[in-house]
This record gives structure tokens, C-alpha cells and sequence, in this order.
């Protein structure tokens, strides 16, 4: 069993400022974890928190599969997802893929910032 947690950070274009002021809200929260996230959007929670968020690939070239296979390999404990459900995206089979494979592992996956606000607040998903 890992000693610290995993959140994976994806946000679609539309919502990558939301994740971010999310973040700036949370910072003192999402320290306690390790953080990882798809390109643009870990770049950019890093940059404005000074919190240390692993790149992977941009959603649309695999990065969504990559935290995906993180998933099913037991390395993420909370996917934060905020997806764009008024844009078609071009990748859309492999976000589905993605919240597919969070449900089969039985892993939270927040699509807003409610759900991400509630699972990282909850006494189930603490540190520890």
C-alpha cells in the first residue's frame, strides 16, 4: 500500500482555468498528495500553485489513456476530471475509455468541481 495518495488533474480547453482556480483553492489540500495530470493542464496547476504536478501527454495525443492505464495499475486513487459536456470533443472515445476504467477499479472519478470538492474533503479519501 503507497504511503501518499494519487489525484489525477485533467480538465477539457473550456475548463482548464476552473481546475486551476480549483487548485489555487485546494493548494493547501492537494499538497498532501502526489499529483499528476495531462499535458496543458498539469502545466498550468503547477505554474500557478508551485505544486509539483507530473506531466503526462495532452489528452487528445494519449494522455487520457496513460492516466487511464496509471488507473488500472493501482498508481492513482482519484481522477478529477472536469470535461466540457456542451463541446464534442475529438477524443471523446478515450475519455469514455477513461471513466470506463475508473468504474472498473472502483477508483472516484470527479467530472465537476462539486464531486472533487466533496471526495477530497471526505474522511474516506484522507491522507493515510
Amino acid at each position: 500500500m503507497k504511503d501518499v495518495k494519487t489525484i489525477a488533474l485533467i480538465a477539457h480547453d473550456s475548463k482548464k482555468q476552473e481546475i486551476v482556480e480549483w487548485a489555487l483553492k485546494n493548494k493547501a489540500t492537494l499538497k498532501n498528495y502526489e499529483l499528476c495530470g495531462t499535458g496543458t493542464t498539469s502545466k498550468r496547476i503547477s505554474e500557478a500553485t508551485g505544486l509539483s504536478v507530473k506531466g503526462f501527454l495532452s489528452g487528445p495525443l494519449g494522455g487520457d489513456q496513460q492516466i487511464g492505464a496509471k488507473v488500472a495499475e493501482g498508481d492513482i486513487d482519484l481522477v478529477v476530471f472536469l470535461c466540457d459536456p456542451l463541446s464534442a470533443q475529438p477524443h471523446d472515445p478515450d475519455v469514455k475509455a477513461l471513466l470506463r476504467i475508473a468504474n472498473v477499479y472502483n477508483v472516484p472519478i470527479a467530472t465537476n468541481l462539486a464531486t472533487a470538492d466533496f471526495v477530497i474533503s471526505s474522511p474516506s479519501f484522507m491522507k493515510g
